[in-house]
């Protein structure tokens, strides 16, 4: 009964950062809607990533309350966690390009296969994506650029998302976590958003008992999650 008050609350708590994370893209579509309108010239194609930007945020939101809430839809596999980050990298393509922000894959070395739910892995690393993504523009003139990577650790195989920005601290995170639902930018150091989307992707992986952690890889600043290698496959 107290898992379920306390996993209600946070859906709640959640819901309002997703809601509020949600006037970005809408406000953008009328904006541009309305300018097409005025100058009939519409662009479409900014419509559609921020169309497509809302959707993708709304449907990682209930992936993530219903593995919080049906535990039978937990089951883990074997997956190539090169091929998880290979996929988010095409989900995320479009929302880096409209803000001009470099995607990039770096999975040096060879990796075999982890146990993960592999649509919630995946949808973790697109909503963390997507929240740095839009938060980096704000962080100075450098070259932009998000890297998707994984390297391994002394407790199993990180996957995550890093960039040159130093923001990304273990203190923000814990900062807003507990601001989550009580202030509307409660990662007010990293981005002026609600950063609905690393909250989306912290609920996801708590749900698949993962944990959410600032992580460092070759001198950049980021986002992950440890997971366990699967032995089996890896000695036949």
């Amino acid at each position: 009964m107290a898992e379920q008050a306390a996993s209600s609350l946070l859906s709640q708590e959640l819901l309002l950062s997703v809601a509020e994370q949600l006037k970005l893209p809408l406000l953008q579509i009328a904006r541009q809607a309305e300018h097409g309108r005025l100058t009939n010239n519409t662009d479409a194609g900014a419509i559609q990533v921020a169309a497509d930007s809302a959707l993708q945020l709304i449907d990682n939101y209930t992936l993530g309350v219903r593995l919080s809430l049906d535990r039978q839809l937990l089951e883990t596999e074997p997956v190539s966690i090169s091929s998880i980050l290979y996929a988010a990298r095409q989900e995320l393509s479009s929302l880096a390009k409209s803000y001009g922000v470099n995607l990039e894959l770096n999975v040096a070395g060879k990796f075999g296969p982890v146990m993960a739910h592999r649509i919630g892995l995946q949808a973790a690393l697109v909503s963390l994506g997507s929240a740095l993504i839009e938060a980096l523009p704000a962080h100075g003139d450098k070259q932009l650029r998000l890297q998707l990577a994984t390297h391994r650790c002394r407790y199993g195989v990180v996957a995550g998302l890093y960039a040159d920005t130093e923001e990304i601290t273990s203190d923000m995170l814990a900062r807003g976590r507990a601001l989550q639902g009580r202030a509307r930018q409660p990662l007010s150091t990293l981005t002026h958003s609600s950063g609905a989307g690393i909250f989306v992707a912290d609920s996801i992986l708590e749900a698949m008992n993962l944990k959410l952690k600032v992580s460092r890889h070759h001198g950049m600043f980021g986002l992950g999650t440890v997971l366990q290698p699967n032995h089996q496959l890896q000695l036949v």
